[in-house]
Order: C-alpha cells, then structure tokens, then sequence
C-alpha cells in the first residue's frame, strides 16, 4: 500500500474520531455557564498540562518554516521567550487568576475598571484569539493528505475542529485534547529516531546545514532575535493560561500545570527543531519551506508511519484551533454582545454558540486570504500585547486606577500599536517596532495617575467572589 494512501487512511481514522467526538458531546451537553465556560472549574493537573500544552502550540508549519530558514535561532525565537514569561505568569499569576474565580479577562476588567476598559479588552482580544493563521496551515496540510482544493480542505478542518465545542464548551475541548497531546508528540516522536537511525546525528546534521542554521541568531542579527523576547510578553495577557487557570480546580494545579507544561514545550521544541534541521539539511531545494514538515516525512517516513506522523501534525493544530476559535467565540458573544445587551448567563451561553458559527465562518474566510503565519503572530502580539498588558497587571494588585484613564491608556496603545505597523507596511518603522511605541504610550497614560494629586490608591485586598 502507497505512502501516501497509508497517510490518507489515517487522517480518516483521525476525522472519524473527531465525529465520535461531536456524537458523544451531543448526548452528553454541559449545563451551566461555569460548565461551559470554564469546565465546571475541575481541571485536574494531566488534563490542565495536556489541553495547555496542545492548545499553545499551534504553529507547527511555520515552525518547520522558520527552522528551515533560519536552523537553531527557532529555539531562541519561539521557545525561550515563552519558557520565561510562561514561569513569570506561573509564579505571578496563575494563583491570582484562579483566586478571581472570574470566567473571562473582561470580566476582570469590568470587574476593576468598568464598562469601558472591559470591552476595549474584548475587542482587542476578539483580533488576538480568531484563529486563521491556524486554520490556514490546517488546510494546507489537509490538502497535502488528500489533494482536495484548498477551500475545501479550510472549511473542513474548521468544521471538524469546532463542531463538538458548539454543546460541549471547553470541556469537549479538554476532552478532545488530551488525546491530541498524546497524538502531537507521538508524531515527533516517530519522526526525529527514524531520521537519526537513517542518516545520522549531530555531526552529520552540521555537516549537511548551512553554518548560518547553527550560529544563535540564524545569520538575522540580535535585533530580530531580541524583538520576540518583547513580543513574548503576549503570553502575561494569553487568553488560553487566563482560561485554563479559571477552570483549574484549585491555585495549585493552576501554578503548577504551567510549570509542568514548560517542561513539555522544552522537549517539543527540541523535536520540532531537529526535524526542522533534518528538513533543511536533506531538501536544500525545497520550494515552498512552510511544506518542510510533509516534504520530509514523505522523504523519510514509510507509508504507516507517514501516516502517523500527519495524524500528528494535524492534532498539533487542530488542538489550537478548537481552543482558540472557543475563546473568541466566548469574546465575542459573551463579553461584547452580551456585555453591550446586558444578556444573563444563559442568555449569553446562546450568544458564544451562535457566535462559535459566525467565527468559524470569519475564520475561513480570513484563512484563505491570510499571509505568512509568522507574520500573523508578530503583527497581532506587537499591536495587542501593549493594549492588555498593564492594565491585566494592574488588576491584580491592590491599586487602583481610574477606568476612564485605563480605558484613554488601552485604546491610545492599540492605535499608536497598529498606526506604526500601517507605517512599516507591517515590519517596523523607523527601526523600531511596533510593540515599543505602544507600551511607552501605556506608560505615559497610566503614570500620572500615580504623580501627586493623581487617582491611584491602594485598596484593600479585592473582593474576587464570582458574577
């Protein structure tokens, strides 16, 4: 049997779970909005890691690509940064979320600052959180498998990927995703021994890669490696750790699910890194690099291991799809149409599942005309990032700050944010990007307020009992 039917076989096998999924969420609803939103706060430690882990590595075309591009320097780019601000938010952070016993950032928001400041913060995190850089790689990989036209491939991917979160919430996400954990590093797992077995280790991958793909920063310079560690500061305003610490079952699993999953992110990137060198070293001539994981299990894998190994990747992604397209769903028909209306809880379950179908429909749209992923990432965390940032810190601590000033401070950092990317045609302008004009624009806000004669004042210890 042909390598590439095994492949198609198994991304079958994989779809017909995908269906069990969906039948098994609608005999089983959830109830309640804790129970939809938040999965009734009863995340044990595996389950909080294997949903945590899956769900914030999504990106796995564009990390072949950039490993491909650019070798070792992916591990400084899309791994470090992150393994930091996610031990900050852990030790910060994830202990005060859980305390909140809130079911959404804007819930925080409006909890500390108001109307206002709550759906700035919706808006913003409605932009961050569609997924179609992440559907886009999705459809492109479905079309790999089954040579199916691109449209096609899109909308089925988003279909199966969001269909059983539609009654089940999040936790039909949880549920799906501990199986695509064990699927995601599975697939690595295959590839990286049979390309160590086949043609050798290190010295032979030194020997067959550009001397650029070993040296730190790629051959880019230290500025465009510096850039991500700032960028990375996304991740103190990530809608997937604020969520998952809401629906954990206490503050210990929330603290220490994060730094567990770190531990896992370390030893994904170290698969995903040396496969990407594998890709580069044995197709130097590779047309298209966001291809370089396919093109090398076709290179390399049998056909039931081929298989496998696009099982993998497709779990990879759809595990990030599914989560992210739920949390803008949530954003979008709870925090700001059920904000702005003034809905109940239930009525504003009804409006995150209509909502679930009008971001899915948005999302394949935005897939089929979506750029580079990469881009994608750096534009919306350099303009979101300086909008969420300090004032999400702020509300964790006993100051307190006018909402009217929070709110001049979240919608000057976003326009100065997204103005200097319209400048620099999306890169940076003038040299600088554009995450740091906008976080000084916060800061120039949001300082006064604690300059004689301004608002600030400490409060006592917040009142975080729930809605």
């Amino acid at each position: 049997m042909g390598a590439g039917l095994m492949s198609s076989w198994a991304t079958v096998a994989y779809a017909l779970y995908l269906l069990y999924a969906v039948l098994r969420v609608l005999r089983r609803p959830v109830t309640g909005a804790v129970d939809y939103l938040v999965a009734g706060r009863r995340l044990t430690l595996p389950a909080f890691v294997a949903t945590l882990v899956s769900t914030f590595y999504g990106g796995i075309l564009g990390v072949g690509e950039y490993t491909w591009r650019h070798g070792i320097s992916n591990w400084l780019v899309f791994g470090v940064p992150y393994y930091i601000f996610a031990a900050i938010f852990a030790f910060l952070l994830a202990a005060r979320a859980r305390r909140t016993r809130m079911l959404s950032i804007p819930d925080l928001f409006e909890k500390r600052y108001g109307r206002a400041p709550a759906l700035i913060g919706a808006g913003t995190l409605f932009v961050m959180t569609a997924p179609a850089a992440y559907v886009l790689m999705l459809g492109v990989l479905l079309q790999l498998a089954t040579g199916w036209p691109l449209w096609v491939t899109v909308t089925l991917g988003t279909v199966l990927s969001v269909a059983f979160v539609f009654r089940g919430g999040l936790k039909a996400v949880v549920e799906t995703e501990c199986v695509q954990f064990v699927l995601m590093f599975l697939g690595f797992l295959v590839m990286v021994p049979a390309c160590f077995l086949k043609f050798g280790g290190w010295h032979w991958l030194s020997a067959h890669v550009p001397p650029s793909h070993l040296v730190w920063d790629g051959g880019l310079g230290w500025q465009a490696v510096f850039v991500w560690y700032f960028i990375a500061m996304s991740t103190l305003v990530e809608p997937a750790f604020f969520q998952r610490c809401y629906a954990a079952r206490d503050e210990k699993v929330a603290r220490n699910g994060i730094l567990i999953s770190i531990g896992f992110w370390i030893l994904f990137d170290f698969l995903t890194t040396t496969s990407g060198l594998y890709a580069r070293a044995l197709l130097p001539d590779l047309a298209d690099p966001v291809q370089a994981f396919p093109a090398l299990s076709a290179r390399v894998l049998p056909g039931f291991l081929q298989g496998v190994f696009t099982v993998g990747m497709l779990a990879t992604i759809m595990s990030t799809v599914d989560s992210y397209a739920f949390i803008a769903a949530v954003t979008l028909g709870r925090d700001i149409v059920g904000r702005w209306r003034g809905h109940t809880e239930d009525q504003a379950r009804w409006a995150v599942q209509w909502s679930l179908a009008v971001t899915a429909a948005v999302t394949i749209v935005m897939a089929l005309v979506a750029g580079s992923v990469i881009t994608l990432w750096k534009v919306l965390g350099s303009a979101g990032t300086p909008v969420l940032l300090l004032p999400l810190a702020l509300a964790h601590t006993r100051w307190r700050v006018g909402g009217r000033r929070v709110a001049v401070a979240m919608a000057a950092a976003g326009l100065v944010s997204a103005g200097w990317l319209a400048l620099g045609h999306g890169g940076p302008w003038l040299g600088i990007e554009a995450i740091f004009p906008g976080l000084l624009v916060s800061v120039l806000v949001l300082a006064p307020a604690w300059l004689p004669g301004g608002e600030a004042c400490l409060m006592a210890e917040p009142d975080w009992s729930e809605r």
